[in-house]
């Protein structure tokens, strides 16, 4: 069995002091709470305000719980909501649609996959809860970089790095725009082969009760399927769109 890193469990328990304390605590006190050194329990303060997980009070030099912290903390309550409150619609697209359905939202660059609804078939399929796609290609990353201006600038400071998937994939950063552009005239975005070879993809974008985007759902299949006479099918957009204004709507965000 794997060892446990001490260090991390300290932190981990100093967190969790600060935490359940109504007031700051000093070096002393900590240290003194964790049965620790006061250098070793200062080491990790001091890494721990680094990161902004931990904030010590000028005048009096004690401690408590930092911002970044909770940032964090918010983070994981907004994604936990957006996915409870999709649940249901997703379910109904995959059902209308036939196609796998996904939940992206922003992390690090890229679209984290927070939901995914399987393709209503006895078909193999892997579960991709946890998987990364590429800002600059998918259908959920052009919808999350043309409407929130921290993903657009993500997905700017990573320009040097896209990736080519395909002959189709948009690597120029002024093409980019213009397909930003063309997203939010729109109301959703589009993934023909960009990614991966025959597949295609729709998304829409998901707002919060104070109208920001907070994620994007989508639809994933083969082009064959997704497509009909070379154009995306109407119907498939349309329930793309209904089930992003149905999840938002539920979020707070009134009509759309």
């Amino acid at each position: 069995m794997a060892r446990n890193i001490q260090s991390l469990e300290r932190a981990a328990a100093m967190l969790r002091l600060l935490a359940g304390g109504e007031r700051r605590l000093g070096l002393s006190e900590i240290a003194s709470a964790l049965g620790l050194a006061k250098g070793t329990a200062h080491g990790i303060l001091r890494t721990l305000q680094a990161e902004g997980f931990v904030e010590q009070e000028s005048a009096s030099g004690r401690y408590q719980l930092g911002a970044e912290l909770l940032r964090l903390g918010n983070s994981y309550l907004d994604v936990h909501e957006l996915r409870a409150r999709a649940l249901v619609w997703t379910d109904d697209l995959a059902r209308s649609s036939g196609e796998s359905v996904y939940l992206g939202v922003l992390h690090q660059q890229g679209v984290l996959i927070v939901h995914h609804v399987f393709r209503p078939d006895d078909s193999r399929q892997v579960l991709e809860v946890g998987a990364m796609q590429p800002l600059h290609s998918t259908a959920l990353g052009k919808v999350l970089a043309a409407y929130d201006p921290v993903a657009h600038s993500e997905a700017a400071e990573a320009e040097a790095d896209w990736q080519t998937f395909t002959p189709r994939t948009v690597v120029d950063a002024e093409a980019f725009e213009g397909v930003l552009d063309l997203t939010r005239a729109r109301g959703y975005a589009a993934d023909v082969e960009e990614t991966w070879e025959g597949i295609a993809s729709v998304a829409a974008p998901i707002h919060d009760r104070r109208r920001m985007p907070v994620g994007a759902v989508g639809i994933t299949g083969a082009v064959e399927r997704v497509r009909k006479d070379g154009e995306l099918r109407p119907d498939l957009i349309a329930a793309v769109r209904d089930c992003a204004r149905a999840v938002s709507r539920d979020l707070g965000a009134g009509r759309f």
